[in-house]
């Protein structure tokens, strides 16, 4: 498989260390992707049997709304990954240590605080009108939704150390952690399926905890080795430290908060709108078709730090190099997708049978979403990766007040259904797909000036 790489990046001319490591950790992450991806699938019939389709829709929807506190991250996580990177490409370790130390401190305050909030008004909210789902359900998501709140709010802490690994290179980190989370989790539903009732109280404390004790594993282990000499310091804590990471991060803080808008608020308007057992369709479509987009993601996610130290370094050489031979591995999405869309309805069929009806125009709609997001995303990587964040901003706040309304307007009032809401969601990357490859031309020819270079 390195190989296979090796021989494809040698035909578009890309060829350095940088680059090397980069295959290195494209070869790794594809085994484990393709380890997870199978795992994933695996775990969705498992799940529907073990908690009915209507049960499962809620868990789906509780998931996208806990995943709205990810802004509470305050863009720490991405601030730490590009300052960490820039600090150790300049040799300064003792700043990389002060970086850590200040993001994790605060984030574990924020965390805190996050939690006693909730907990304070967890008692006054009616969980089952939230989510749009039986009343039989009240006490179990009285008691549920803190812990799931309260893990989430340990994960925000436990996941920086992904930020540090791709801060350092280890472009495979992500992947790795995600394919251990989905084994484990295939598993256990497994196990729950042959030895307990259904119950969506169990199934919900077990698969929030997961990824927060692996990530407390990787954080034991990467602090007791790799990174010894950075373990978090509270002495090192500094004000300027935090506002020189937020510096940065308040964008991506911003951007963070219209990311999950856009794309996990989708679930609960389809809850509210159509009821929980619609979520389930519109999951799967999402899954089949984000094949293409995982395994795209193993391809562009390791190029985000090498853009941040080679843009440092000033090696706009490799920066174009590799920008171009993304583009040429893209072209072949297109074909790719509507391959998927003719053998949609029957890995459905063959994937859960005759459970869940999933319509092709929803299949379609999610097809776009993929073509669309996968061109933005190499842009992206390199405009992140440099820190010239301004434009994506605007356009993210733009996307975070029109989505919602959009996606109502065009799967209720225009009678567009569930695909209705994956649509709006691709309007909303319309002008994404133009900007972002814009103004990576101006950045990196030196043409990029006012807005486009902030």
């Amino acid at each position: 498989m390195k190989f296979f790489f090796t021989k494809i990046l040698d035909k578009i001319r890309v060829k350095s260390f940088r680059t090397e490591n980069i295959i290195k950790h494209i070869t790794i992450s594809f085994f484990y992707k393709a380890g997870a991806i199978l795992a994933n699938f695996l775990l969705v019939p498992l799940t529907i049997d073990y908690l009915g389709t209507e049960n499962y829709g809620v868990w789906l929807t509780i998931s996208s709304f806990i995943s709205w506190f990810t802004f509470f991250d305050v863009g720490l996580g991405n601030g730490l990954r590009n300052r960490f990177a820039e600090a150790r490409a300049s040799g300064n370790l003792k700043l990389a240590k002060a970086y850590i130390s200040s993001a994790y401190y605060t984030i574990t305050s924020v965390s805190l605080l996050l939690f006693l909030v909730f907990f304070t008004f967890n008692g006054f909210i009616n969980w089952t009108k939230v989510f749009n789902t039986s009343s039989e359900l009240s006490s179990d998501l009285f008691i549920l939704m803190p812990i799931i709140v309260g893990f989430f709010c340990l994960q925000l802490i436990t996941k920086l150390i992904i930020s540090i690994y791709l801060a350092d290179q280890n472009h495979s980190i992500q992947v790795k952690v995600h394919f251990f989370t989905q084994v484990l989790s295939l598993i256990i539903i497994w196990l729950l399926t042959k030895t307990s009732q259904s119950s969506l109280y169990i199934f919900g404390v077990i698969f929030s905890s997961l990824p927060v004790i692996i990530l407390l594993a990787l954080n034991l282990f990467a602090f007791s080795n790799r990174f010894k000499s950075l373990k978090p310091t509270l002495s090192l804590w500094k004000k300027s430290y935090v506002k020189d990471i937020m510096g940065l991060g308040i964008n991506f803080f911003v951007i963070q908060i219209a990311a999950v808008i856009l794309f996990s608020t989708d679930n609960f308007i389809i809850s509210k709108i159509f009821g929980p057992e619609e979520v389930v369709p519109y999951n799967l479509a999402f899954k089949y078709f984000s094949i293409v987009t995982m395994g795209y993601s193993i391809l562009v996610n390791p190029y985000w730090s090498s853009f941040t130290e080679a843009y440092t370094k000033s090696d706009y050489n490799w920066i174009k190099t590799s920008v171009n031979s993304i583009l040429k591995i893209w072209m072949l999405i297109p074909l790719l997708l509507v391959i998927m869309l003719l053998l949609a309805d029957k890995f459905y069929f063959l994937w859960v049978g005759e459970k869940v009806v999933v319509s092709m125009t929803l299949s379609i709609s999610m097809a776009i979403f993929v073509l669309m997001s996968t061109f933005n995303n190499i842009f992206v990587s390199f405009i992140n990766g440099v820190g010239k964040t301004q434009i994506q901003l605007i356009t993210a706040i733009i996307s975070m007040i029109i989505n919602i309304p959009l996606s109502i307007f065009l799967a209720k009032t225009l009678g567009l259904g569930v695909p209705g809401v994956m649509f709006a969601t691709c309007i909303c990357l319309g002008y994404s797909v133009i900007l972002r490859p814009l103004q990576y031309n101006k950045i990196i020819n030196n043409k990029a000036k006012g807005i486009w270079n902030k």
